[in-house]
């Protein structure tokens, strides 16, 4: 399936890529979301006559990103949940908690852009979480797990 992306898909391409996906990632994700058009030739016109405006909000995408990463700087995080005496959690810490915790502090911030790469946080400590506010803007946090 091609398809004319109408913004940044990180591992996809820029705004105005022609892009071969999947049927299916196309027809159920990029599509449905806004992220991309079926490659026709009414929409390349369609796409060409709005170029301008869709780059121009692309922009204030990355800008207000970038605001927002300003204001996540050195942020350290510090969560208090139910262990064992051997520090295992009885049950975990995922990006909910995390974006819960991140918006009592005063930050906007969605479960969705809580990047856990290593899976749900099990154990007590110290740990470092991606918060990814943009395709190319991404600020790292500092997670603290202890005991209740």
């Amino acid at each position: 399936m091609e398809l004319i992306l109408l913004e940044k898909v990180q591992n996809l391409g820029d705004l105005g890529d022609l892009v071969k996906v999947k049927a299916g990632f196309g027809r159920n994700y990029l599509v449905p979301t806004g992220k991309a058009v079926p490659a026709t030739k009414d929409n390349l016109a369609q796409f060409e006559a709005r170029r301008a405006e869709l780059e121009e909000a692309a922009e204030g995408k990355l800008k207000h990103a970038t605001v927002r990463q300003a204001g996540l700087g050195e942020v350290v995080i510090e969560l208090t949940a139910n262990a064992s005496e051997e520090g295992k959690l009885y049950g975990s810490i995922g990006p909910r908690e995390i974006a819960s915790a991140l918006s009592n502090l005063g930050h906007d911030v969605s479960k969705s852009e809580v990047i856990m790469g290593e899976g749900p946080i099990r154990v007590t400590g110290e740990f470092e979480v991606v918060v990814q506010l943009h395709a190319d803007v991404d600020t790292r946090i500092q997670v603290i797990v202890t005991s209740e």
